[in-house]
């Protein structure tokens, strides 16, 4: 077991290379650093003498790749690649463009994440997966048909329209909870109520589908078939056998998702104004805050990859066929 993690965190490094080079790729040569300094101090009457002043002071006047004007070892490390890509494998994110520590922001806003999206990952996850097994269970009856046409109307509207149909019916026409915002303990539960509540029922659409073809999928299998012919009730079936074996491919979508909890919601922090990663990534972008994005990109390539070594790792716990060897 030991080597096999050992083995699957050597793989890793290449692939953060390889995605770190890409990334270096994006922002210095789609944008080079005259670009980002003219993008930071406006396109009008901005001077050579001032852009230069703003690459000095953000470490962007070295050289791209190598710097032929320094000896041994500095010709590499005395660069803008090196500066600001490698000491990110060490989680040296530097300052963000108005001074913050970007370290410091991500483990602050990190908690108002997990605030939401554990709930909602939890909650949705006992929600879907209890869903879909009605619909099986209940296979070909009114009531899986009717679910599977709810779970395609759900899965048809954008997650958008239920940010702002919820804020409009619960905050604004009924007052039951805060249109927005944020509080540390315990006051923070009145404003996760609603974003709670809006993203497990987004992800409702998809994920019963998603269990309910799993299910039905082993439903059909021979081992099924057998205990049927035993005399087993349905219902026993049903849970003692077809949900234990759909575990390994619930297992693949759960076990890689739980890294990316950290990454944060996108558009329900920014709509619900809470300081999490995402709204910190949102905020990022629409300042042309490159040092921010390019940290994040890295933490959510790292989280992936951790995600997927997670999955190889559960699998071993549901089936014990398999051997990490």
């Amino acid at each position: 077991m030991l080597a096999y993690v050992v083995r699957r965190v050597l793989y890793a490094i290449p692939i953060l290379i390889g995605v770190n080079l890409i990334t270096f790729a994006l922002f210095f040569v789609v944008n080079t650093p005259d670009d980002m300094a003219r993008m930071q101090l406006g396109t009008k009457r901005v001077t050579p003498e001032a852009i230069e002043r703003w690459k000095a002071d953000h470490g962007y006047d070295k050289p791209m790749l190598w710097n032929a004007g320094k000896a041994g070892i500095a010709k590499f490390s005395d660069t803008i690649f090196f500066d600001k890509s490698v000491r990110l494998f060490v989680f040296d994110f530097g300052a963000a463009e108005d001074g913050r520590d970007i370290a410091n922001e991500i483990r602050t806003r990190a908690w108002p994440s997990l605030a939401l999206a554990i709930p909602v990952f939890l909650v949705g996850l006992a929600v879907n997966i209890t869903f879909a097994m009605l619909m099986a269970f209940f296979r070909a009856t009114y009531l899986d048909v009717w679910g599977v046409v709810l779970c395609v109307a759900l899965m048809s509207i954008s997650a958008l329209f239920y940010i702002i149909g919820g804020q409009y019916v619960a905050s604004k026409i009924w007052h039951l909870v805060p249109i927005s915002g944020y509080d540390r303990g315990f006051e923070a539960v009145k404003f996760l109520v609603l974003p709670v509540l809006i993203g497990v029922f987004a992800g409702i659409g998809s994920g019963g589908r998603w269990y309910r073809t799993l299910f039905v999928e082993e439903m059909s299998r021979d081992y099924v078939r057998t205990a049927r012919a035993k005399g087993l009730s349905e219902s026993t079936v049903l849970f003692r056998h077809v949900l234990k074996n759909a575990m390994i491919p619930i297992l693949t979508g759960v076990v890689v998702v739980i890294p990316l909890l950290f990454m944060g919601s996108l558009l329900s922090e920014s709509f619900f104004g809470i300081p999490g990663l995402g709204s910190y990534t949102i905020d990022a972008i629409q300042a042309q805050d490159f040092a921010v994005v390019r940290a994040m990109v890295f933490i959510g390539s790292v989280l992936y990859i951790a995600g997927l070594l997670l999955t190889d790792l559960s699998y071993t716990l549901v089936d014990p066929r398999i051997r990490l060897e």
